[in-house]
C-alpha cells in the first residue's frame, strides 16, 4: 500500500478534523432548535388543532347542516348545484341542466359554473367560525378565562 508524504497528511488529517467540527456543529444547532421546549408545545398544540377541526368540521358537518338542509331555498345536495355553460356531445335537453350530477357533466367534457359547491364551502366556513365562537364563549363562561378579546387599534 503507498505511503503518503507528511505534507499531504497533515492537509487530510486537517480535513478531517475541520468536516468533525462542522458535523458536530451543525447537529448541536439542529438538537438545539429541533428539542427546544417551545417547539415541542407547538408540535403538541398543532396535534390538537388538528383534533379540534376535526371535531368542529364533524360539528358542522353532522349537527348543523343536516338541520340547514332542511330549510325550503336549501337543498341536502348544495354542493351539487351547477349551471352549465357550454354543453358536451352527450347532452340532454330534457333534463334541466343537460346532465344529473356535475361530474356526469364534466366527464362529457361540458363547461359548469359550480356555484353550489362556492355556497356550500362559504356556508361550511361560516357555520364552523359560528360554531367555534359559541364554544370559545362557553369556555369563557365557564372558565372565567377571557379568550375572545377586544382589538385595540
Amino acid at each position: 500500500m503507498p505511503q503518503l508524504d507528511d505534507n499531504t497528511q497533515q492537509i487530510l488529517h486537517d480535513a478531517e478534523q475541520g468536516v468533525r467540527r462542522r458535523t458536530f456543529s451543525a447537529w448541536d444547532s439542529f438538537s438545539n432548535f429541533a428539542l427546544r421546549d417551545n417547539v415541542l408545545e407547538v408540535a403538541v398544540g398543532l396535534i390538537l388543532a388538528a383534533s379540534f377541526t376535526a371535531c368542529a368540521n364533524s360539528l358542522v358537518t353532522d349537527i348543523i347542516l343536516p338541520l340547514v338542509s332542511l330549510l325550503p331555498f336549501l337543498a341536502r345536495n348544495l354542493d351539487e348545484k351547477f349551471a352549465t355553460l357550454k354543453h358536451g356531445p352527450n347532452y340532454n335537453g330534457t333534463i334541466s341542466n343537460g346532465y344529473n350530477t356535475k361530474d356526469q357533466a364534466l366527464a362529457d367534457g361540458a363547461v359548469v359554473f359550480a356555484y353550489g359547491n362556492f355556497f356550500d364551502k362559504v356556508l361550511r366556513f361560516l357555520l364552523i367560525a359560528v360554531s367555534l365562537w359559541g364554544m370559545a364563549m362557553a369556555y369563557s363562561r365557564t372558565t372565567k378565562d377571557n379568550i375572545v378579546k377586544k382589538q385595540v387599534k
